[in-house]
C-alpha cells in the first residue's frame, strides 16, 4: 500500500499542473492586446464592445465640410482683405473663392424643378424670397434683373451674392431666409444644408465680412458660364514655402498697389486732357468768330475806301462845274470826308484789336496743343508702364501656382511616405507581437516538456 500511495499522488499532482496551465492558456485567449500610449495593454474581451459601429450618414458629412470650407474660406478672406489694407476688386482670388463656396452651399439639397427645356436646379429662386421678406431688398433684385448681359438664373444669383456683399448685407439676408424654412422647403430637401443648424452657422458667420470694403464691376463679367471649382492649395498651410508664399504676396500687393495708382494717375490724365480738349474746342469756336468779324470789318473797310474814293470824284467833278457852288459842295464833302475818315480809324483801331486777340488765341493754341502732346507722351509712358507691371503680376502669379504645385506634390510624396512608414510600423508591431507569442509558446511548452519528463521520470522509478 505504501508503494501505490505515491504513484495515485503523483499522477494526480502532473493532470493537475497540465489541466491548470491550459486553463491560463485558455485565459490568456479572453484579452487581447492593445496599444495605449507607449503601453501595450490587455483588455478583457468581455469589456470590448464588439457590436459594429453605424454607418455615418454621407449628406452630414457634405454639410460639415461645406461648413468647414466656409469657415475657412471666410476666415481667409477677412484676414487677407485685413492685411492688404484696401477696397477689393473681381480680381482677388480669396473674394473669388469665397463666392464659389457659397455657390456650393447653396446648391447643396436644390431640389430639381422641370420645365419645358428640361431639369433645372438653381438657387436663383430662394435668393428672390429674401425680397418677399425684405423689401430693402428689392433694389439689389432690380439691379440684378436690369443687368444686360444676364441670361440664366445661375449668372442672376452670382450677381445676387456681389451686390449684397457690397451693401455689406449677406449676413442678415441669409439669416432672414434660413429663419422662414416653410418657404425653403420649396427649393430645397429636408437633410439641406440651408434646412440644417449649419446653414445657420453659416449666415453667422458671414457678420464678419461687414468689415470688408469691395468695389466689383459685373458689366464685363460673364457670371452665367463660369466654372466654381474651390482651390483647396490656398489654405494648405506648407511651413517650408510658407516664406516664399509670403514675399510672393507682397510682391503682388505691391505691383497691385502700383497698378492701383498708375490707373489713378491714368484717370486724373484722361479728365485733364479731356478739359484741355474742351478748351482747344472752345478756343477754336472763338477763333472762328474773330476771323469771321475780321471779314467783316475788312469788308466794311474796303466799302469805306470806296466810299471815299467816289467822293473824291464827285468833290472834283463838282469843283469843275461850279466856282459857288464848288465852295459849299466843297464844305459839305469835307464834313463827309472828316466822318469818313473817323469811321476808318475807328475801323482800323477795332481790325487791330481783333488781329491782336487772335494772335493771343493763335499762341493760347499752340500752347494748348504743345500741352496735349505732352499729355499723350506722358499717357503711353504711363500705359506702358501698367503693361510692364500686368506682366510682372502675371509671371508673379505663374510662379505662386508652381510654389503650390510644388507644395502640394511635397505633400503628397510626404503622404505616400507617411502611410509607408505607418504600415511598416504595423508589420513591425505585429512581427513583435507573434516573436513574443510564440516565446510565451515555447516557454509553456518547455515547461510542459519539463514537467512530463519529470513525470515520466518518476513513473519509470515506481515502476522499478
Amino acid at each position: 500500500m505504501s508503494d501505490l500511495t505515491p504513484q495515485s499522488e503523483t499522477p494526480t499532482s502532473t493532470t493537475d499542473k497540465i489541466t491548470q496551465a491550459a486553463r491560463e492558456t485558455i485565459y490568456l485567449c479572453n484579452f487581447r492586446v492593445s496599444v495605449d500610449g507607449e503601453w501595450l495593454c490587455l483588455r478583457e474581451l468581455n469589456d470590448i464592445s464588439l457590436t459594429p459601429d453605424p454607418e455615418p450618414d454621407p449628406i452630414a458629412i457634405e454639410r460639415l465640410n461645406l461648413m468647414n470650407m466656409a469657415k475657412l474660406s471666410i476666415k481667409g478672406l477677412i484676414e487677407s482683405a485685413l492685411n492688404l489694407g484696401r477696397t477689393l476688386d473681381s480680381d482677388y482670388a480669396p473674394l473669388q473663392q469665397f463666392f464659389v463656396v457659397m455657390e456650393h452651399c447653396l446648391k447643396h439639397g436644390l431640389k430639381t424643378k422641370k420645365t419645358f427645356l428640361g431639369q433645372n436646379k438653381s438657387f436663383w429662386g430662394a435668393l428672390e424670397l429674401v425680397e418677399k421678406l425684405t423689401p430693402e431688398a428689392g433694389e439689389i433684385t432690380a439691379s440684378v434683373k436690369d443687368l444686360p448681359g444676364l441670361k440664366t438664373p445661375l449668372g442672376r444669383g452670382r450677381a445676387w451674392l456681389r451686390l449684397a456683399l457690397m451693401q455689406k448685407k449677406l449676413s442678415d439676408y441669409m439669416k432672414t431666409i434660413i429663419n422662414r424654412k416653410d418657404l425653403l422647403s420649396e427649393f430645397y430637401e429636408p437633410n439641406a444644408l440651408m434646412m440644417e443648424e449649419e446653414g445657420a452657422v453659416i449666415a453667422g458667420l458671414l457678420v464678419g465680412l461687414n468689415v470688408i470694403d469691395a468695389n466689383l464691376c459685373m458689366k464685363g463679367e460673364d457670371l452665367d458660364s463660369q466654372v466654381g471649382v474651390i482651390d483647396f492649395s490656398m489654405y494648405l498651410k506648407d511651413g517650408g514655402h510658407s516664406s516664399k508664399s509670403a514675399e510672393g504676396d507682397g510682391q503682388i500687393t505691391a505691383i497691385l498697389d502700383q497698378k492701383n495708382y498708375v490707373e489713378e494717375l491714368n484717370r486724373h490724365l484722361s479728365t485733364s486732357v479731356n478739359a484741355l480738349q474742351a478748351k482747344v474746342d472752345a478756343l477754336e469756336k472763338s477763333n472762328t468768330k474773330l476771323t469771321e468779324e475780321l471779314a467783316v470789318a475788312n469788308n466794311r473797310i474796303i466799302t469805306l475806301q470806296e466810299d471815299v474814293e467816289r467822293v473824291k470824284e464827285e468833290s472834283s467833278y463838282h469843283l469843275d462845274l461850279d466856282g459857288d457852288r464848288h465852295i459849299f459842295d466843297s464844305a459839305a464833302d469835307g464834313q463827309v470826308l472828316g466822318e469818313t475818315r473817323k469811321q476808318l480809324k475807328e475801323e482800323t483801331l477795332l481790325r487791330l484789336d481783333v488781329e491782336k486777340e487772335l494772335e493771343v488765341q493763335i499762341g493760347m493754341k499752340q500752347e494748348m496743343e504743345l500741352s496735349m502732346k505732352m499729355l499723350e507722351k506722358d499717357i503711353c509712358e504711363k500705359q506702358d508702364a501698367l503693361v510692364e507691371l500686368r506682366q510682372q503680376l502675371d509671371d508673379l502669379r505663374t510662379i505662386n501656382q508652381q510654389l503650390s504645385h510644388k507644395s502640394q506634390s511635397a505633400d503628397a510624396s510626404s503622404k505616400q511616405k507617411s502611410e509607408v512608414i505607418a504600415r511598416l510600423e504595423e508589420k513591425i508591431n505585429q512581427m513583435s507581437g507573434t516573436v513574443k507569442q510564440l516565446e510565451t509558446s515555447e516557454k509553456h511548452l518547455v515547461k510542459q516538456a519539463r514537467n512530463l519528463n519529470s513525470a515520466a521520470g518518476k513513473l519509470l522509478q515506481l515502476q522499478q
